[in-house]
């Protein structure tokens, strides 16, 4: 196969499938009623595919419209061995004067990782090597769309599902109220003890009188984190609870490219970091956000999208950095992104750890056709 690495085309995949009423998850943002994700393919001169995964920013056919016409005219012509010159003029055409802001950065991160897709392919190395990386043991927590409301003793059930699978870590979803929040926190750290790490995600469900109210019991139970308490652009209350408890606050997922990252380091607030690959700008971007984050010994958690390209590829990153946080496993019921749309991502050993792939690039692949035949599904993925 020729190595012309000329980009010759590029296609974005809108995407979603129902979930079974039965089996969905309510959280802090209401009850998921469906998956939807959008997938990008980009096609080089010398025949060479790389794929990469947008946020589908639950408007999954915008983002996917975004990448198929003006970033399109953007890369189409390209060098896709440029990962750096791309994402500079993605940002500068597009992102940085007059754009779309965080639908531009999540549009381009689909792109991004489909560009080290095809460099891994390009030159036969695992995306972790190529960021200079090794194959090492990555921790894992039980995360996803899933251990939500519900009943404490159906909860703790349900974890030690994924306890029985090998995790040593999982995420608990806050957000409904104090009093309910509080009890299944001590439902799980009664059941499964002090070794146990326990993780919390409120998903913005709490104004700053829950977080008062919850924070101190989290201390108790010796929580790792609060994730996501409030809003993503409400730094005045994140800087107001980091002095109700010792429980350090996570936020990531909703803040977009090195330079608000750099707000949140700045601002002291928030000493978790959690970019996600497939919002925060792509790999390329996420190693900025990592060195920044090194340089302020800061830890980093990848936030974890839908599909076995994200997941895959935040293996890869963690790999390749010096001092990798935790992995979020998926172990929600039901996700056909993960379990047919492509080979699979990972698997979880008995001691709680991942791998990377071992083949080129992100090492997976991926059936075109489950994405042909699952078209997107208009409307709200929470109600």
């Amino acid at each position: 196969m020729s190595q012309d690495l000329k980009i010759t085309d590029l296609t974005a995949y809108a995407t979603s499938f129902p979930l079974p009423k039965d089996g969905n998850v309510r959280l802090g943002i209401g009850r998921a009623v469906k998956k939807d994700a959008v997938v990008v393919k980009v096609t080089t001169a010398g025949g060479l595919v790389g794929w990469g995964e947008s946020h589908h920013a639950r408007a999954p056919s915008t983002i996917a419209k975004l990448v198929e016409t003006t970033l399109k005219m953007l890369v189409v012509g390209e060098d896709a061995s440029d990962v750096q010159g791309i994402w500079k003029k993605i940002y500068t055409k597009q992102l940085a004067s007059h754009g779309l802001g965080a639908g531009t950065a999540m549009a381009m991160s689909g792109i991004d990782m489909a560009l080290w897709d095809i460099r891994g392919k390009a030159t036969g190395w695992p995306l972790y090597k190529l960021l200079g990386g090794r194959s090492k043991p990555v921790a894992a927590y039980a995360g996803g769309i899933s251990l939500g409301f519900q009943d404490p003793a159906e909860l703790v059930e349900e974890a030690r599902v994924h306890l029985a699978a090998g995790y040593k870590a999982v995420k608990l979803r806050l957000g409904d109220n104090p009093g309910n929040d509080i009890a299944r926190v001590a439902a799980i750290r009664k059941a499964f003890g002090p070794e146990l790490a326990i993780l919390t995600d409120a998903n913005i469900g709490y104004s700053v009188a829950d977080a008062r109210e919850v924070m101190p019991a989290l201390d108790e139970h010796r929580v790792a984190w609060l994730e996501e308490p409030f809003p993503a652009h409400d730094y005045r209350s994140y800087r107001e609870a980091k002095a109700f408890g010792r429980v350090p606050l996570a936020a990531g997922e909703n803040h977009y490219t090195r330079f608000e990252f750099s707000r949140l380091i700045d601002e002291g607030m928030v000493t978790i970091l959690q970019p996600d690959l497939s919002k925060t700008g792509g790999v390329t971007e996420f190693m900025k956000i990592a060195a920044m984050a090194s340089a302020h010994k800061l830890p980093v958690h990848p936030h974890t999208s839908m599909t076995g390209l994200n997941m895959a590829a935040s293996i890869h990153v963690l790999a390749a950095l010096d001092d990798p946080g935790y992995f979020e496993g998926d172990v929600s019921r039901n996700n056909l992104f993960r379990d047919v749309m492509v080979s699979t991502p990972y698997r979880v050993d008995a001691q709680g750890f991942v791998h990377p792939l071992e083949g080129p690039g992100l090492g997976l692949e991926v059936d075109e056709d489950f994405l042909i035949k699952h078209p997107v599904i208009e409307g709200p993925s929470y109600v």
